[in-house]
């Protein structure tokens, strides 16, 4: 990784200032287009937004990163075989606040036996939190929303999008519609 740094001919002094400079704008357009390589490599990941209720003592499960938000770090952090690609990450608004975190599995016994650990961990926090959570499938690369003890699955690129403007643009997420062709809910609670 540090080699490919050297080699962009940019100083790594300079490529976090740019990402300090990101506007929400840019975070979302960043996130956007990281979420979905993530999804067509069937890199698996699993990003948990706060909202309103603190996720302190899941924060404490994992490694304290506390920076901002951005494509470059979401990647590099669920890139297969590195130290923090197991568990979640943790956003706090603009800020990334820890990754490698464990999340409670749901112990729901009507979930489909085709979701594996990610999912269970992404229903397990939306149900003990009003936590928004994105899963990317490493088996099938589809990318799925947890809110409320629910799943909807196979997002789309607009719907994705549309879901990272409630989120950093706090329009909330009643407003959100996943229609057939931007996701689809399931009945998995």
């Amino acid at each position: 990784m540090l080699e490919r740094l050297g080699r962009s001919g940019k100083a790594i002094g300079k490529l976090i200032s740019e990402a300090g400079n990101m506007g929400v704008e840019d975070i979302i357009e960043d996130l956007h287009k990281t979420i979905l390589r993530l999804s067509r490599r069937r890199v698996g990941a699993l990003i948990v937004f706060e909202q309103k209720t603190g996720l302190g003592d899941i924060i404490s499960t994992g490694t304290a990163i506390e920076g901002r938000v951005s494509g470059a770090l979401i990647e590099n952090i669920f890139e297969p075989n590195t130290p923090l690609h197991d568990g979640a990450v943790i956003c706090r608004g603009t800020t990334l606040v820890a990754a490698a975190c464990f999340l409670p599995l749901s112990e729901e016994t009507g979930i489909s036996r085709e979701l594996g650990t990610r999912h269970r961990a992404a229903l397990g926090v939306s149900t003990v939190s009003d936590c928004l959570v994105l899963v990317v499938s490493e088996e099938t690369g589809a990318i799925s929303l947890a809110h409320d003890g629910k799943l909807v699955r196979y997002l789309d690129s607009l719907a994705l999008r549309n879901l990272l403007e409630s989120i950093f643009l706090k329009k909330g997420v009643s407003g959100l519609t996943f229609g057939k062709n931007h996701g689809r809910r399931k009945e998995e609670k």
